[in-house]
């Protein structure tokens, strides 16, 4: 269940990450809502997936009593079990179907830089998700249909396929929104990084140029973070996103800027908006292009263009002989 369902806030987006971090500087997180975090964080494996359940099948409820009022006011010859049939047949599989979608989105994120290369992955996507609905929908109807010894008719095949499609697409598109909503919650009461500054008096502990940890300000407190646990990083306009534990931290700063100051035998400029952690690193995949792609020790995917790919190749081989 978690694999499917559980994993919507690990896969936080840079874009959202960097609108968390602006809506922290004009509203941060009072001590109320820093503590509803605290407590929800160990629930939260088994709440994502009780919200998805509560949303379908009270969807699937309101909907149910909304066409039976309408049928009543019209006075249509269907019996009252039939629009039950029709709205939890439908909400049903959406239900079932939210895994897969959150699985795509993993795969194909739709974040600043990348959302036109996976638009069209998108709307693929929405074809076969309401190709699937369908089919399975009007499957469950007609088993619901012979059990009351009625038989149960889509109707026109072509026509009714393009009426569910405009419906099916909105709801592709609504579950990717409420996924963008939670997470940007989430990265709003999750935390931010900043730069260790140099003491007022006396010298600094470690070199301010090449920093060793961060500071991370969460729920109230603040921890230092070892650099060397920063799994990559993005560019995000001025900010940049570290990647830490499956958490994305928004850091007030500018890609080239924090570039010069980290450790180059360990991170790696693999792309423009991207640089890497070479010890998080699992391999280096070609792709047909001529870029490739890393594959982290997380799962997660990190594009590598071609103008990088053999710098970080010379790096990698370089550490791996020391």
């Amino acid at each position: 269940m978690a694999g499917g369902w559980g994993r919507i806030s690990a896969l936080a987006g840079p874009g959202v990450a960097t609108i968390a971090r602006m809506a922290n500087d004009s509203f941060p997180p009072s001590p109320d809502a820093q503590a509803w975090l605290a407590r929800y964080r160990p629930w939260q494996h088994v709440a994502e997936p009780a919200l998805w359940v509560l949303f379908f099948c009270g969807q699937a409820t309101l909907n149910s009593l909304t066409v039976w009022l309408d049928i009543s006011r019209t006075g249509l010859g269907f019996a009252r079990w039939e629009p039950v049939v029709w709205e939890w047949s439908s909400n049903l599989v959406l239900l079932a179907l939210v895994p897969a979608v959150l699985a795509f989105e993993r795969r194909f994120p739709l974040q600043w830089e990348s959302w036109r290369a996976h638009l069209r992955w998108h709307v693929l996507a929405s074809v076969v998700f309401s190709l699937v609905h369908v089919l399975a929908m009007v499957g469950l109807r007609k088993l619901a249909y012979a059990s009351q010894g009625e038989e149960y008719g889509f109707g026109n095949w072509p026509l009714e396929l393009f009426y569910e499609y405009l419906k099916d697409a909105r709801s592709y598109a609504s579950i990717l929104i409420l996924v963008a909503l939670y997470r940007l919650l989430l990265l709003r009461l999750q935390g931010e990084a900043s730069l260790l500054d140099a003491p007022d008096d006396g010298p600094a502990v470690e070199p301010v140029e090449r920093p060793e940890r961060f500071l991370v300000r969460k729920l109230g407190k603040e921890y230092l973070l070892p650099a060397a646990e920063v799994e990559w990083l993005q560019a995000w306009g001025n900010y940049v996103n570290l990647r830490v534990r499956a958490h994305d931290y928004p850091l007030r700063a500018t890609m080239a800027s924090i570039e010069a100051r980290l450790d180059p035998a360990r991170f790696v400029r693999v792309h423009r908006s991207y640089i890497v952690n070479l010890d998080y690193v699992q391999e280096i995949e070609p792709l047909d292009s001529g870029d490739a792609r890393a594959r982290m020790r997380d799962g997660g995917q990190v594009p590598v263009s071609r103008r990088y790919r053999d710098s970080l190749r010379k790096v990698a081989q370089t550490g791996s002989g020391a």
